[in-house]
């Protein structure tokens, strides 16, 4: 696991110098403090900072092919590497490393763009080759490994974080107002988004190559895609046999490495799932790692006791406190651009708890997307079920949904009403379409007149195939994983120099999954049905039977009580500078009505919280 950046003057005449790349790769040290690496040839600059977890000797980087003509710098794992090793070497290849590296630029070497069809692991690379002076890059399946670029006239920039990016002096302060309408929606940006104009982000699955001298614009080529095709010929025992093999199989190739290795473990089913599998595949105790809150609603140390004690794993445990929200400074600069995203708190807590002892975990996330565990899906039904007819009832239940007063639970669900039952997942989120409006100052009501959140995800549910779970899972899959999950546990782990991976989302046990029909995940109120049924024998009766948390903190009752004082210093500072651009008295009404226990306001108060600090940590043109 790694931090890549590098660069590419498209004038041949116009040399990278050290000095700026130097200070690209200085800006993600903490994505690799075990080595660093560069590799300059005139206009082409590769830069490279290294968590050494494979082959601890010989894993530097940039690595060439033995010609010295492809070169490459690659973060993250491929876990099937040596058996793409053997049939290389079968062909003639010859290797001077031990390392999954060296197996990718000689895949691309034999197989070309197609290379990453080879490929069973979580990755972003780039490969410069030299002889046909192209440069060629991709990102893994599902979307673990994050790449970002900048590309204009003159040069090609990229970055494992927006900061490797920004550090080579571009010009970046521009706002994307597309983005901010996003944050405030669902609190991150989406898909190729983010919050500055001209940096972007590559997709999951996708590949992309830029010639340096033809001068054309960057081809992207989508290699992989979720897809629900349910496979009816089957049925469930079948598709619980086949789960046990896979993950399990996904589990055991994931525990491969040359340092100490562990798991979080929250409490929940999915990760009690990976630590029970993990303990009967290790001669040695599992160390586990639980975040806890003195809060008992939010509090799950409990059921991760009851798991460790039963796999008898060498468990850690961290309680947070209300003054862990102190930690937003690091957080805004972790992110580069505004995630409102609560549980990055407990997230980063929790991978410094574990980094102090190991360099790799094992994580449960994306149990709720392939096995419809959400909550919001068995609601959503309901709503889809309904008898009205949103066209007909459309502004009438508008109206009604904004004169109803805030305490009230119909508040909160009414709106839904009116929208047209198929695309309801699309309105789930933060702030609704008419909140960001009446939040909106005129200089960002101008901005937003043509462009609404909704629409991408609305766009993608029309296109989506299957009933309306499936869609759901589809829609959280290409989007609320990526750009949130995935992002969160990557920034926060990667901040503390620790991999994390992720045997749920291995694309063989997704694919699986996405065969899987509706009818096995969810049965009314009871969702992951088929995963409970593959796995329950393994765990404590109280980990099957729990009723669903989520990684979620207490900041409702924070706000009321502790941290009250925390807003008056920054959301109501008289020298917000989001009051330049949202109204403040609609800011106010939401941290009174709050505090009055009118409403829970507490998610949509740390989205501005944070928006805010971020503003502040920035210098940029609103």
């Amino acid at each position: 696991m790694c931090g890549i950046t590098g660069k590419i003057y498209f004038n041949p005449s116009r040399n990278v110098k050290m000095p700026e790349l130097k200070k690209m790769v200085d800006s993600i040290s903490h994505r690799g403090p075990d080595d660093e690496g560069f590799f300059i040839k005139d206009n082409v600059g590769l830069g490279f900072k290294r968590l050494s977890i494979i082959d601890l000797k010989n894993g530097h980087q940039p690595l060439s092919n033995n010609s010295k003509n492809i070169w490459i710098t690659f973060n993250g794992e491929i876990y099937n590497y040596k058996i793409i090793r053997k049939t290389l070497e079968n062909k003639g290849y010859s290797f001077n490393t031990d390392t999954d590296t060296e197996v990718i630029v000689n895949s691309y070497e034999e197989y070309g763009e197609e290379c990453v069809l080879q490929f069973r692991g979580m990755f972003s690379f780039v490969i410069w080759d030299d002889r046909k002076k192209i440069i060629f890059g991709g990102r893994d399946r599902i979307g673990i490994k994050p790449f970002y670029y900048y590309v204009d006239n003159n040069q090609f920039i990229w970055g494992s974080e927006i900061k490797a990016i920004r550090a080579s002096n571009i010009e970046s302060s521009s706002l994307n107002y597309n983005a901010f309408d996003q944050y405030l929606a669902y609190g991150h940006t989406l898909k190729t988004d983010t919050f500055f104009k001209n940096i972007k982000k590559v997709e999951a699955g996708t590949t992309f190559t830029l010639s340096t001298t033809k001068r054309k614009k960057i081809k992207f080529k989508k290699y992989w895609k979720y897809d629900y095709k349910p496979d009816f010929s089957k049925n469930k025992n079948d598709f619980i046999e086949k789960l046990k093999y896979e993950i399990k199989n996904s589990v055991k190739i994931r525990m491969n490495s040359d340092v100490p290795i562990g798991a979080f473990l929250s409490g929940g089913f999915d990760s009690s799932v990976i630590v029970s599998l993990m303990s009967s595949l290790s001669k040695s105790k599992i160390k586990t790692f639980s975040i806890g809150f003195k809060e008992e609603k939010f509090n799950e140390l409990e059921n991760a006791r009851s798991v460790a004690e039963k796999y008898d794993t060498d468990h850690n445990e961290l309680i947070i406190e209300p003054e862990s929200v102190d930690i937003i400074s690091n957080l805004v600069s972790l992110y580069d651009e505004p995630f409102a995203d609560a549980s990055s708190i407990p997230t980063y807590l929790l991978s410094k708890l574990t980094s102090n002892q190991i360099k790799v975990s094992l994580s449960g996330d994306g149990g709720d997307e392939l096995f419809a565990g959400y909550s919001s899906y068995g609601k959503m039904l309901k709503l889809h079920n309904r008898v009205l007819n949103y066209k007909l009832f459309n502004k009438f239940i508008y109206g009604v949904h904004k004169a109803l007063p805030d305490f009230t639970e119909l508040k909160k669900w009414s709106y839904y009403f009116g929208v047209d039952s198929n695309l309801i997942g699309a309105y789930l989120g933060i702030f609704k379409h008419y909140e960001r409006c009446e939040l909106y100052k005129n200089i960002l009501s101008k901005e937003m007149l043509n462009f609404r959140a909704e629409e991408c995800k609305i766009e993608l549910l029309k296109n989506y195939d299957g009933d309306l779970i499936a869609k759901m899972q589809n829609l959280d899959f290409e989007t609320y994983l990526v750009d949130d999950v995935l992002t969160k546990v990557d920034r926060s782990s990667m901040q503390h120099s620790l991999e994390v991976r992720v045997p749920l989302l291995d694309h063989k046990v997704v694919e699986l999954a996405a065969s899987i029909p509706t009818r096995f995940k969810i049965d009314g109120l009871n969702q992951k049905v088929i995963f409970k049924e593959a796995f329950s024998s393994l765990l404590p009766s109280n980990i099957v039977n729990q009723k669903k948390r989520g990684f979620t903190i207490p900041l409702s009752m924070w706000f009321k009580d502790d941290l009250k004082s925390y807003l008056g210093d920054t959301l109501l500072s008289p020298n917000s500078r989001l009051k330049t651009i949202l109204h403040k008295d609609r800011i106010e009404m939401m941290v009174k009505n709050h505090n009055l226990g009118l409403r829970d306001y507490g998610t949509k108060i740390w989205t501005l919280i944070f928006l805010e600090s971020w503003l502040e940590s920035n210098k940029i043109n609103l």
